[in-house]
Parts: C-alpha cells; sequence; structure tokens
C-alpha cells in the first residue's frame, strides 16, 4: 500500500460538492433519499459535501441557488417527478448528476415505510449511498490526472 501523503491546493481544499435531496415525504422513496443522502454528508464525505435544502431553494433561498450554480451538484430524488432535478435546474443550471431512488430497486423491493424505515429500504439507502459517493469522488478527482 501507498503510504504517501499528499497536499490538497487551497482550491482542492475549497471544493465541495452540493447533494439536494428530496424532499417528499408522501413517498417511502423520499425518507431513503434523505437517509442517503445523510449517510454521505455526516459519515463518508463529511468535509466534501454540503446539503441545499430543496423548500428553502424552491422558496428563494439565493445562498443556496449561488452555491448550486457555482460548484458541482448531485440531485437525488426519490420518483419519477424528479423535483430536486427540476428545480435545481430551473434556478441554478444543469447539475452535474442526478439519481433517482427507483433506479435502486431490485426486483420485488417495495419500500412502503416512510417514518421508520425496515432493514430492505436500508438497504437501498445503502446502494444509493454508494452512488452518491462514488459521484462525489468522481467529481472532486476530475481534472486531477
Amino acid at each position: 500500500m501507498d503510504n504517501k501523503i499528499t497536499q490538497k491546493t487551497e482550491s482542492e481544499k475549497n471544493k465541495k460538492v452540493g447533494i439536494v435531496s428530496c424532499s417528499g415525504e408522501d413517498l417511502p422513496e423520499g425518507s431513503i433519499s434523505r437517509l442517503a443522502t445523510l449517510e454521505v454528508l455526516l459519515k463518508r464525505k463529511p468535509f466534501d459535501t454540503t446539503t441545499i435544502c430543496l423548500p428553502l431553494y424552491i422558496a428563494g433561498g439565493e445562498g443556496d441557488r449561488m452555491f448550486a450554480k457555482n460548484y458541482p451538484t448531485i440531485t437525488v430524488d426519490g420518483c419519477e417527478k424528479l423535483c430536486a432535478k427540476k428545480a435545481t435546474e430551473k434556478f441554478s443550471g444543469k447539475v452535474t448528476h442526478s439519481i433517482n431512488v427507483k433506479d435502486f430497486l431490485k426486483e420485488g423491493e417495495e419500500p412502503v415505510n416512510r417514518c421508520n424505515l425496515n432493514d430492505m429500504e436500508k438497504e437501498i439507502a445503502g446502494r444509493v449511498a454508494d452512488e452518491i459517493e462514488k459521484n462525489v469522488d468522481r467529481i472532486l478527482n476530475e481534472g486531477q490526472d
């Protein structure tokens, strides 16, 4: 294993990826999207990511809109409506990557809980978190070859 320690440049230290998660509470997939987002924000990539509050963003949160306009952004939606993606693209421009929780359901998996997720739903959230993390890494590593 290579134990080489690399120094980050100032621009690399300041590079963050915004994550805009579904705020829908009427579908289990909305809760799954938020759990996956929190997993990445708090445990996997706490220094590389920040969250953008979708309701505030839609209501006119200028700080969130400017961040999404100037930094790479990943949206995590719970259904085909793609509210997070559409709002981000409407107010700030094209998103860097878009994720739909429905794309991570295996055959026979049908989430049913909106509040207290069961083990299957937590497993789905883990798969979504893996996808978010993979894309955060890809975005942060672009142009470093």
